[in-house]
């Protein structure tokens, strides 16, 4: 019999908002938190799997940037479509108290507040996507569509290299 998965806010903020979505459980490596060791362990298309950053600009403050696990921010990029001049990713120690959330957990549904949030094009290839569900190990599985509804999210090519 499988295990009854712990539902998290953001299963409980999707099913507020009718979204379609799986939890997915995964096996946690403390010492690997990347979106490349959650894809493996899923055993699913790495460009399938966003990781969720937390960066803040010169002008604007905070925002958010959803990118194909493998991939790497392009700051320069991501400064200019949020409207800033120069951004950085925040300091760890900042993104639980600002976001509700912890690394490797960090999920673009249900943050303390909503941040100006951009996503890689690239979700739109795919007939779903997955995105942390907010705790290590768990991932949530839906259609891009619906994320992208749900957050209020720009879709951008701008934003890795």
């Amino acid at each position: 019999m499988a295990t009854k998965i712990q539902k998290t806010n953001v299963a409980r903020l999707l099913d507020k908002a009718k979204i379609k979505y799986e939890l997915v459980p995964y096996e946690v490596d403390e010492s690997d938190l990347s979106a490349i060791h959650v894809a493996e362990s899923l055993g699913q298309d790495v460009r399938q799997v966003f990781k969720t950053l937390v960066l803040k600009g010169d002008k604007n403050g905070y925002f958010v940037c959803i990118i194909p696990g493998e991939k790497e921010v392009d700051l320069k990029l991501a400064a200019k479509v949020s409207g800033n001049k120069k951004c950085d990713l925040i300091p760890m120690k900042e993104l639980l108290p600002l976001t509700g959330y912890i690394r490797g957990a960090c999920s673009p549904i249900g943050m303390k507040k909503h941040f100006p949030t951009y996503i890689h094009t690239t979700c739109l290839d795919f007939p779903f996507i997955y995105v942390s569900a907010g705790q290590r190990g768990l991932q949530v599985k839906l259609s891009p569509d619906d994320l992208i509804r749900e957050i209020r999210a720009d879709v951008s090519m701008l934003i890795i290299e």
